[in-house]
């Protein structure tokens, strides 16, 4: 192989690299990664404040949220940034933060449908937000 040929071949190789390392400013953004669900139960949740999430907020029967891998903080999905989950309906909102050991990984909230939750199981999904402008 010429050396021209492996710089080539090499360029072709990290420009998707360098690309997706470019996803994360502003503008419409897109990940793949797991999706699991959780529900209020204390076991799930808290157990000495069952329905309160990490930033603070209540979490109550009904909403449209997540809770995200610390990992993806900093690829721009903070707290109440929108979210749009490819095949469920709506906009969901980020309300909750994981434990530190997850990575990569988002939790669905299903209020208190126990059943619903063990049947959406762990699931590849691909999610849509917008990171705001940078200042």
């Amino acid at each position: 192989m010429t050396r021209q040929a492996r710089r080539t071949a090499l360029t072709l190789i990290a420009l998707p690299l360098l690309i997706g390392a470019c996803n994360r400013g502003p503008g419409p953004q897109s990940m793949e990664l797991t999706a699991s669900a959780y529900t209020l139960r204390a076991s799930e949740t808290k157990d000495y404040a069952p329905g309160i999430a990490a930033w603070g907020d209540k979490l109550e029967p009904g909403m449209k949220a997540i809770a995200v891998s610390r990992d993806l903080i900093d690829e721009g999905l903070g707290h109440m940034t929108e979210v749009r989950i490819e095949g469920l309906e709506g906009t969901y909102i980020v309300r909750d933060k994981m434990n530190k050991r997850w990575e990569k990984k988002i939790d669905i909230f299903m209020g208190m449908d126990v059943e619903r939750a063990r049947e959406w199981g762990k699931r590849t999904v691909t999610i849509h937000w917008t990171n705001p402008p940078e200042e």
